[in-house]
């Protein structure tokens, strides 16, 4: 085998493979990060205020009116 062959290959063009290589590394890792970091971001649960159970417990009927307003008055404050 002629070692020459092979220093001129790796020298040459040989370093472009490489970077080639590095890069699809490199960028696959990234790749992967930032889905990971999109689908735990949308996949939790939205952030929801006192406002926003109240409304629900009163659409459930779970409350009554005056109580309803009573404590939806008491949060405005």
């Amino acid at each position: 085998m002629d070692h020459s062959y092979w220093s001129n290959w790796y020298f040459g063009w040989g370093w472009f493979l490489w970077f080639g290589v590095w890069f699809l590394l490199i960028s696959s890792v990234g790749n992967w990060g930032y889905s990971y970091r999109t689908h735990k971001k949308y996949n939790q649960q939205p952030h929801r205020n006192s406002l926003d159970i109240l409304n629900d417990r009163y659409a459930r009927g779970e409350i009554q009116r005056e109580e309803y307003t009573t404590i939806k008055s008491e949060l405005a404050k």
